[in-house]
């Protein structure tokens, strides 16, 4: 594979997974610049005019506007980040960031969370404008920084400083939507309309400090590990919405099971069960423990990190649940916390998206689901953006898709990008 001809949305996917735009979080990260200009390059090749915005030093923005042939239509944002979560180089059977062809697919960091769609972005825009043609609306061209710190440095500070890149526009695609799953043997799309709130808290328990030898029952440590594990250990009960009850009766449709019991449907769709299940609930996962600074010192202090998806509507309700579970020993700060968003599985842009798929993949349903994690959507709700998840991509039925986003080994199929830049570059021509 390697020895032939890459498809250009793969090289690009590929070039971009070799600049490494690694983002820990809370301002620690190696920066989108280089990303946003390779990205702005491309455009600039296209004959449009990118332009850049860097409200903190080295966290880039890029966009460019593509006309329509239609100026009293709306536009349409159609948008991708360029920062990764980190890799542990170790625990890969590649180089995360080396961007490896083999066995058919594309290996790396972003290979799954989203390099590939930002390669399917431009290679789409690319084949309208290389042949002539202009889309049906305007078409809003972005990539932000930041999204895996929940866009506080991207896409948050973007349509603060820049509402007018977004002129006119009252639509946006983007990224974890449109992939296939296998339910029961049978294909089917998912189509994001909807994401969960987004809350990052902080766990703060304080003790007595002292030395690591003596008896002590006023242990931060012991405190917030308590808490931690009563967490970690919490299972949430079921809360449907309109998307997840459409969801299960798509699911109950294609296998025949009920759809009273919404976690044994779910199981049908063998690799994305899990990812579907945390879509029918709260989730709330313990991720980072910090304390302490040397063997035989007991700390005043110890901080836990807990990463909350929320079913929107839901979100004081559960800050007060939480607070309930780990005591009013340890206190709760919100580091971060951002909107749940749910839109109805009908209109134009819907029906169009639908149908790209139909023509590409004739016969395969196309069923809505509400997305468990979160996506730079929200920033654009905030000025009254209406956001969907199509990232078209038709995948193997062994290949667990949802469980490479942020893990090892992350990899995608040369021919689901194919697959998905013609898709995208097809609804982009008429939507």
């Amino acid at each position: 594979m390697t020895d032939s001809p890459l498809p250009e949305v793969v090289e690009i996917a590929r070039d971009l997974i070799r600049i490494d735009t690694s983002n820990w979080g809370g301002g620690k990260a190696n920066g989108e610049r280089e990303a946003a200009e390779y990205v702005g390059a491309y455009l600039e090749r296209l004959g449009l005019e990118p332009d850049y915005h860097e409200p903190v030093p080295r966290r880039t923005n890029v966009m460019a506007r593509v006309r329509g042939r239609n100026p009293e239509r709306p536009a349409l944002v159609v948008h991708g980040h360029l920062d990764v979560v980190p890799a542990v180089a170790e625990d890969w059977s590649v180089d995360p960031f080396a961007g490896v062809v083999k066995d058919g697919l594309l290996w790396g960091r972003g290979a799954v969370d989203m390099k590939n769609m930002d390669a399917m972005i431009l290679t789409a825009v690319s084949d309208m404008l290389r042949a002539g043609e202009q889309p049906e609306r305007d078409l809003i061209v972005a990539f932000f920084a930041d999204e895996e710190n929940g866009g506080v440095e991207g896409s948050a500070l973007v349509v603060k400083d820049k509402p007018e890149w977004f002129a006119g526009a009252t639509e946006a695609i983007s990224e974890v939507g449109g992939y296939s799953i296998t339910v029961d043997d049978r294909r089917a799309y998912l189509l994001q309309v909807g994401e969960k709130a987004l809350m990052w808290l902080r766990l703060v328990a304080k003790g007595r400090a002292g030395h690591g030898s003596r008896y002590h029952e006023d242990n931060a440590v012991t405190r917030l590990a308590e808490a931690v594990a009563a967490i970690g250990r919490t299972r949430w009960p079921i809360h449907l919405t309109p998307t997840t009850r459409a969801l299960l009766a798509g699911l109950s449709a294609l296998t025949g099971r009920p759809v009273d019991d919404p976690d044994s449907l779910a199981a049908a769709s063998g690799p994305a069960e899990a990812f579907l299940r945390s879509t029918f609930r709260t989730t709330a996962n313990p991720t980072a423990l910090t304390a302490g600074y040397k063997h035989n010192v007991i700390p005043e202090t110890a901080e836990a990190l807990i990463d909350v998806r929320v079913i929107p509507g839901t979100e004081d309700d559960v800050i007060a649940e939480l607070q309930r579970i780990v005591g009013d020993g340890v206190e709760i700060q919100t580091v971060v916390r951002d909107i749940g968003m749910e839109t109805p599985f009908e209109g134009d842009l819907v029906d169009q998206m639908v149908a790209a798929l139909g023509r590409h993949d004739p016969g395969v349903p196309v069923i809505p689901y509400l997305l468990g994690a979160g996506t730079d959507n929200k920033a654009l709700a905030s000025i009254g953006i209406t956001g969907y998840g199509f990232a078209p991509l038709r995948l193997p039925a062994d290949l667990d898709f949802t469980g490479m986003f942020h893990g090892v080994d992350e990899r995608v199929p040369v021919e689901s990008l194919v697959f998905g830049q013609r898709v995208l570059a097809d609804l982009l021509r008429f939507c």
